[in-house]
């Protein structure tokens, strides 16, 4: 695959910067303590003209808690979700008006739609899979829940050309609506995220810290290929297609689960909880700093033209990147989103769009587990006899292995512990004559969980689901 090179004059530029940042901060020296509240509030001020912030985060992590349990409570009837900034609302698409009251319960604005989100996935599905007959005026394609469609993209004058290659792939043309761009998406080679790090050929940057080493972009390196500062190997490499990699690193070197906010300090990584569409996000970037947009889609297909070709599933955002950000972190209220992987625009004003390689797919790819800041500690103190176990993305493991346990009137707790990285829920049950009912839970955007409840005797069980992400747990239990 042939790659952009950096020119020589670049290539000094950016060495010299990342000498003088070298000189001024000693490998051997303490992190900096973790600000994330300094950098994130200014740059949202900056980028997206919120005046709250804080207040705009708050409403985001609400909003993503409702909809998970609003998407399993509906099903089919899900006709997609997205997060409304002015009005600080999470906005549930559904397909028939009995599913609007569930929706108004679960306190989200219901939208009726004409079709199912599972429908819009399959229409993007066959486009996907006719990429390669995409006419080089078309540069994407993604889904827009606001809208109940997919969105192709075209440029000034090609929308004839678009609207042939959508109906010679025999998707349902009604599902799919155009609009006009000046994009020309470019992978952002000559890269930094957190930090700066250097191949044979040119610079990139480290996309987020995992055990043994770091994620980034795919065309960044190919594997086998070394790099330094630090030092390390690219185990794992795949572009286009996707746009990820896994470099491990020489030992010596130690991973931070931090990112650089450009700002003196570390934004803290907590976990890899998807953030919703309509969600602000944040990008770190050696050319261009912390810059923040918004997710405008999950699924979104980019095509760097033909001599590179198209990478699919995307995050497409509005924040601003240049040449220079590739690799680099994007993170969204502390959890890691994506790695830079191209876009059109610049960060010098008017529109910009970047694409973000999503975490959770990298890991899962290369089998390995992000670093975060906050975990890895103790469970909560309280807790008394353990438990342990194993539990895959999407699925449930019952405490005991027994299957039940009887407990008399008062009070219970449940302390989970599962892998930095994943997101496990943690469920208390109560038999109700051959069913089990749910009587207390907590289902935080990461692995550790912790669930008190009071109640009459019965007979109980512990449920540990895996929301996102695989591994090992530990679960400490008291009852009456």
């Amino acid at each position: 695959m042939s790659r952009p090179r950096m020119s020589p004059l670049a290539a000094l530029a950016v060495m010299t910067t990342v000498a003088a940042t070298t000189a001024a901060s000693p490998a051997s020296a303490a992190p900096e303590p973790v600000t994330a509240e300094q950098p994130v509030p200014a740059a949202m001020r900056r980028d997206l003209g919120v005046a709250d912030p804080v207040a705009r985060l708050t409403a985001e992590r609400a909003a993503l808690t409702a909809d998970r349990g609003l998407r399993a409570a509906l099903g089919d009837r899900l006709g997609g979700s997205w997060f409304d900034a002015e009005r600080g609302t999470l906005v549930v698409a559904v397909t028939d008006s009995r599913a609007a009251a569930t929706v108004r319960a679960g306190g989200a604005e219901p939208r009726l739609v004409t079709r199912g989100e599972s429908t819009l996935v399959a229409v993007k599905g066959r486009l996907d899979a006719a990429a390669s007959a995409a006419p080089a005026s078309v540069p994407g394609w993604r889904i827009d829940p606001a809208a109940n469609s997919v969105l192709v993209k075209h440029a000034p004058g090609a929308e004839a050309g678009a609207r042939a290659w959508v109906a010679a792939t025999g998707v349902d043309t009604g599902a799919v609506r155009y609009a006009e761009t000046t994009e020309r998406p470019r992978p952002l080679i000559d890269v930094v995220g957190g930090n700066r790090y250097w191949t044979s050929k040119y610079g990139c940057s480290v996309g987020f810290s995992v055990r043994g080493g770091f994620i980034t972009a795919g065309h960044c390196g190919g594997v086998g290929e070394t790099t330094t500062q630090p030092g390390g190997r690219f185990e794992g490499s795949s572009f286009p297609t996707d746009d990820m990699a896994f470099v491990r690193t020489n030992a010596g070197e130690t991973p931070i689960g931090a990112v650089n906010d450009y700002n003196g300090g570390r934004v803290a990584v907590k976990g890899a909880q998807e953030a919703l569409v309509g969600s602000s996000i944040c990008r770190s970037g050696g050319t261009t700093g912390w810059h923040c947009g918004t997710i405008r889609s999950r699924d979104a297909t980019v095509d760097y033209g033909p001599e590179i070709g198209k990478v699919y599933e995307a995050i497409e955002t509005t924040a601003c990147a240049e040449p220079g950000d590739s690799g680099g972190s994007a993170i969204s209220d502390g959890q890691a989103q994506g790695v830079t992987s191209g876009g059109s625009g610049d960060c010098k004003g008017g529109a910009a769009t970047t694409y973000f390689q999503p975490v959770p797919e990298i890991l899962r790819a290369y089998g390995v587990t992000l670093l975060t800041s906050d975990g890895g500690g103790p469970n909560p103190p309280g807790c008394g006899t353990a438990a342990t176990g194993t539990v895959s993305t999407g699925a449930t493991a019952v405490e005991p292995k027994t299957g039940y346990f009887d407990a008399a009137a008062g009070a219970q707790k449940g302390c989970l512990k599962g892998p930095a990285g994943a997101d496990f829920d943690l469920y208390l049950q109560k038999q109700s004559g051959t069913s089990w009912r749910t009587v207390a839970s907590a289902t935080g955007p990461d692995s550790t969980e912790e669930v008190t409840y009071t109640g009459t005797a019965g007979r109980y069980r512990w449920q540990v689901r895996s929301y996102s992400g695989s591994g090992r747990y530990t679960l400490e239990t008291t009852k009456p």
